[in-house]
Formats: structure tokens, sequence, C-alpha cells
């Protein structure tokens, strides 16, 4: 009896060791809630020295976030609808229909350069289910009036997550469709293809803590129209990016983001964010700004017509984003004076930020009208 009670004592501690190390399985209960108060960092969008290259998937990974310094933060919260006018709880309450909403989130409207809508207190509508977390309108305040934007239908509604969310899950995808249209203001539509691919499961170390995750790539195709004023309308196919996600029970959001766009064919690093608590952000000074990375000042306007040069000391990539932080375009550019190849669409208040290749950062803004 005893020859065979040992061998069977270790074959179950095995199978309850392969038992524990699995991917975790993300349903609703880990998505947000009314109340939720949710702190993020953001870090400068370089991969710390411990972290495996973004390429790396599959199971029971390891990834070392530890080292990451948030260069900023913001609160993510979620609300009840009675917290928005009346008009909004109308349209995404309980008489709208498929455009219902469980909890709404503050958030810019989705911001193309050249539209500058005039509203206040944006926020996104969003319906949690036990099948997926989707994002059903946006809406705001135009002159004390709540002005809901919903989704074309129900069939073009975002969907960001279809549960359950696990290694072993498949690739799911949605495509969504939305118009916003102001008298006298402009248009705006979006059209948007997202792809969904769970790829590497394992244990994630960020300066928050360490969690059992399941990492979660998702690929965002935008197609964006614009008419400002009276002007012709025109079209802007926006880079293709990606959102590496962390996905941890619990949580809430993802313990950690890294977003990325594909430019010529490569990946290049746009944003890192991740959950953490309060903590005290250092802002470097702009004398020291421009001592790390010293370039010749670009415009501070430029018509849309106009070239727009930049001095670079050292090859760099180039990111211009709007003011909602929206990657609009990102280039790579050799070292010397180079012309910042814009799309004529893209007028208004621009962020360009140049990161060039030893690592120093330099960011400004254009205004192109």
């Amino acid at each position: 009896m005893r020859r065979y009670f040992y061998p069977l004592l270790l074959l179950l501690s095995l199978s309850t060791a392969a038992t524990a190390q699995t991917s975790p399985s993300i349903d609703r209960t880990d998505m947000p809630v009314i109340g939720d108060s949710l702190r993020l960092s953001q870090a400068a969008p370089v991969l710390p020295a411990s972290a495996p290259p973004l390429t790396r998937r599959g199971p029971n990974q390891t990834w070392d976030y530890s080292t990451l310094t948030p260069v900023s933060q913001r609160v993510e919260r979620y609300n009840n609808l009675n917290t928005t006018p009346a008009t909004l709880q109308f349209a995404f309450g309980p008489l709208g229909g498929v455009n219902r909403a469980t909890l709404v989130s503050p958030q810019n409207l989705p911001a193309t350069p050249g539209l500058t809508l005039p509203v206040t207190d944006p926020v996104e509508f969003y319906n949690l289910s036990n099948t997926d977390f989707r994002s059903v309108g946006f809406g705001a305040t135009v002159s004390g009036f709540g002005l809901p934007v919903t989704y074309q239908s129900q069939a073009l509604q975002d969907v960001i997550y279809r549960f359950p969310i696990s290694y072993s899950s498949p690739a799911d995808s949605s495509n969504s469709y939305f118009q916003i249209s102001v008298p006298g203001t402009g248009y705006l539509s979006r059209q948007r293809k997202r792809v969904n691919q769970p790829d590497a499961w394992g244990t994630l170390t960020t300066p928050f803590g360490t969690f059992q995750t399941v990492r979660l790539v998702t690929r965002l195709e935008d197609h964006d129209s614009v008419a400002v004023g009276t002007d012709p309308g025109q079209g802007l196919t926006l880079p293709v990016q990606r959102e590496y996600k962390w996905l941890a029970k619990t949580v809430h959001v993802p313990v950690l983001t890294i977003t990325t766009n594909v430019v010529a064919g490569r990946e290049v690093i746009t944003n890192i964010e991740y959950r953490d608590s309060y903590r005290r952000v250092r802002v470097t000074s702009p004398a020291n700004a421009a001592k790390r990375a010293p370039l010749t000042a670009w415009p501070t306007a430029a018509a849309a017509g106009e070239a727009v040069r930049l001095q670079l000391p050292t090859a760099a990539t180039v990111l211009v984003t709007d003011l909602a932080g929206r990657c609009l375009g990102a280039f790579q550019l050799p070292a010397g004076r180079q012309v910042l190849p814009l799309h004529p669409a893209w007028q208004g208040t621009l962020v360009l930020r140049v990161q060039q290749a030893d690592g120093a950062v330099s960011v400004g803004k254009l205004v192109r009208y």
C-alpha cells in the first residue's frame, strides 16, 4: 500500500500545481463599477531594460515593469447616469433601448484636428452585461443642453471586451460607426474596426504590485470623415494602433496598457499607462528638458500648406497628436534639417513629441490654420 501512496501523493501535488498555473479568466465582475475612482500613471514611452519585448507571447510569462516612473497621473471615474443632464439620461437610460447604459465616465469626445466642438463636460456611456463591455455612445453639454451621440445601430457599437477573456479565448472583433454634426460648426464621423486577441498570460510586476494577468492585444483601425464649417468634408485614415493590455481579477481597469502605432511596418510606442496609487510626480524644468533634447524650435504657427521643419541632432521618432492625446501620425526621420510631412487635414493645435535615438525627448505645440 505504501509503495503506491507516495507516487500518488506526488501526482496529486503536481496536479494541484498545474491547476494553479493557469490563465486568469476575466468576466463582468472584473470591470468598472459605479463609484470607481481609479488612479492611472503615465510613464515615458520607453520599455524598461527589465521588460521583455512586446513580441514575446505564450503561457506562464514573467513581465517585470517595476522600474516604471510616472511622468503624469490621471483619475478615471465611473458614475451613475443620474449625474448627467436630463436629455442624456433619456437617451441612455431605461428608455434608451439598445443604447441603454449601465455607467458613465467623464472622457474626451473623439477629437479630430480642425474640428473644435463648442462643448463642455464630455462623457462616454458604457453598457456592462454578462457577455460584453461596450461603448454605447457619448454625450456633452452644448449651450446648457445635453447633446447625445449614439452609434448608428447596436450592431455598430464599439465592443471593448467580450467575456470571458482568458489565454484560451478565441480572437473577436467588432465594427463601429458614429457621427456628430453641430450646425455652423462642423461634422465628424468615425468608423472603427477593433480586433481583440489574447496572446499570453503570466505574472506582471509594476510599481503598483504583482498580479496574475492575461494579456489582450487590441488592434484598432480608424477612419475619420470631417468637415469644418461650410468647407467640403475629407476623409482621414489614422495609423493602425495596438493596445497591449494586461488584465487581472478585481482590478477593474488594465493593470498595464502599452499603446503603439504602426509606422512603415514598425511599431512605435506612443503611451505607457498603469494602475497606480498617488505619487508625487517630478516635473522636469524647461531648461533641463532643452538640455536633454537640443532641438531647433519648430514654428509655433503655420498655414496648412506651409512646410514644418525640424533640426534634429540625431535620428528621431516624431509623434503628432491632438490635445486629447490621440496619435494622428508618427514619422521616422534622420538627423539634420527635415520636413515634417503633416496631413492637410491636421489643423488646430497639434502636439509634437520628438524622441531622439539617445532617448532624449522634446515636446512642443504647433497651431495650423
